[in-house]
């Protein structure tokens, strides 16, 4: 496996076409697969742009035939609107009770906010949240973490956003959702635009694939190599398509 990218972003730094991205540089994965990657940088995408015109004009530049794209999940969020606003959600009980005494090891990253909280309680009802909370509670001290997301769900664990320190004003009231029909998606862009597609929600942590085009080249085990150190980097960084390039044996 190679290492996590450097952040040496001016050293990464290239341009092409009017486009500009970022040499991740060459992954192996465990098969001995090598495997090329660029981050694109797009424009901050907003609420209900299309996902098949960002591909046109950011990617297909750089396109070459047997490359696939990797496709963040929230701007696939953004641009099908599948987003909350803080003015959509009420905290009511629960959610005011236990954001208080949340925290990032005891139920999920951000869920001390009570309107990502009641997001979460709205997705999967209260019942469930108020378990998942009272569980992890208890097996922090055994040192067990995730126990409150692998009771709420991944889509409770895909909520991104209603988070005051974002380097994105945008996000401090809206939540993004990672959508639930992510093969069909990524069918569609294909089908518009000619790239394979996977949709990923990925961070420094975690690389969750939500959902690939059904003729989408690479195994799902290849697509964790290829992004296996998280070439989309953070979200500050804008760039949220990552081209990723095959390499053919020597």
């Amino acid at each position: 496996m190679g290492n996590s990218p450097s952040r040496n972003l001016e050293a990464q730094k290239r341009e092409q076409s009017g486009i500009t991205y970022f040499d991740r540089g060459t992954i192996t994965g465990k098969d001995g697969r090598r495997y090329d990657r660029f981050a694109i940088q797009t424009h901050f995408v907003e609420v209900g742009e299309d996902q098949a015109e960002l591909v046109r004009k950011y990617v297909l530049p750089l396109y070459q035939p047997g490359d696939v794209l990797a496709f963040g999940a929230k701007v696939m969020a953004m641009c099908t609107g599948n987003v909350r606003t803080k003015e959509q959600e009420k905290p009511g009980f629960w959610a005011r009770l236990l954001s208080p005494h949340a925290s990032e090891t005891t139920a999920g990253i951000g869920m001390h906010d009570p309107y990502k909280l009641q997001l979460a309680i709205d997705m999967v009802g209260a019942p469930k949240v108020v378990f998942a909370a009272i569980a992890s509670a208890l097996t922090k001290p055994f040192g067990k973490k995730g126990v409150f997301y692998e009771i709420v769900g991944p889509g409770v664990a895909g909520i991104d956003g209603f988070y005051y320190r974002s380097s994105f004003e945008r996000y401090h009231d809206l939540a993004l959702i990672n959508n639930t029909n992510a093969a069909e998606l990524c069918d569609e862009l294909e089908k518009k635009t000619g790239v394979p597609v996977v949709l990923m929600d990925a961070n420094d942590i975690d690389q969750n694939q939500l959902g690939k085009g059904t003729r989408f080249p690479l195994t799902d085990a290849e697509i964790q190599d290829a992004l296996a150190d998280n070439p989309s980097g953070q979200g500050d960084e804008l760039t949220p398509l990552i081209l990723i390039r095959p390499l053919k044996e020597a």
